[in-house]
């Protein structure tokens, strides 16, 4: 989908802010959402490519305010909401308890939640390949053409390289799982993966810096032959 969270190759948006002896969390709660994600991660409730199409999801004001854990936050607890793991009331009650410093918080309620999940429902994490052999349709050095996509819901094809030219530099003919369609819970559509390399002037014109190239990860169903 199109919005405010596929950042890459926009103008005008000024310097990245460099941080001298960066943390690696700024507050303790940071660190406690990364923990629980990761947990989260090995339980089967859902997929790293439904994790980022829930982000996507976000308020675009809600999306720039609330930084890279705010956002882990919010679909963590989006998702956990909409399966029936955990209700938002279960949530805003837990808030409202720490507010007050309450001694006995409300115990959960298992019956009123779809845990534990059963084997047949458990979703995979991670950006997975699986070992068989698929049959790459570009070969190295090939000219391609990224096809002008605008899918409606999750995808890993980057705004700024559609409608572009460029070389493919390595194939990746492992399987790798399309996340376009896993997100969704449709399918892993397995399918190689190419490094394509563009010049900065195919992608932004004659102002871009000459000499420059940017090399992108792109799955096989986003490219197209040059004719």
């Amino acid at each position: 989908m199109n919005g405010i969270h596929d950042m890459g190759g926009m103008h005008w948006l000024g310097p990245v802010p460099r941080e001298e002896n960066e943390p690696v969390f700024h507050s303790r709660w940071e660190a406690r959402v990364f923990c629980i994600t990761q947990v989260l991660d090995t339980t089967g409730i859902y997929n790293l490519d439904e994790h980022r199409h829930e982000i996507e999801l976000m308020h675009p004001a809600s999306y720039l305010r609330d930084t890279y854990y705010g956002r882990w936050l919010f679909a963590m607890e989006s998702i956990l909401a909409r399966k029936g793991i955990v209700h938002r009331h279960e949530v805003e009650r837990r808030i409202a308890e720490r507010a007050r410093d309450a001694q006995r918080p409300t115990p959960a309620d298992p019956a009123a939640r779809n845990w534990p999940l059963p084997e047949e429902q458990k979703i995979r994490w991670g950006a997975w390949r699986h070992e068989v052999e698929v049959a790459p349709l570009f070969a190295e050095g090939e000219v391609v053409r990224v096809r002008n996509l605008h899918p409606p819901g999750h995808t890993r094809l980057c705004a700024y390289v559609r409608g572009h030219v460029g070389r493919v530099v390595k194939v990746n003919d492992q399987a790798w799982v399309f996340p376009d369609t896993r997100a969704h819970n449709a399918g892993e559509n397995l399918q190689p993966v190419y490094n394509v390399c563009f010049t900065a002037q195919e992608l932004w014109g004659e102002a871009a810096e000459p000499g420059v190239e940017i090399n992108v990860d792109l799955s096989e169903a986003y490219l197209e032959r040059v004719e």
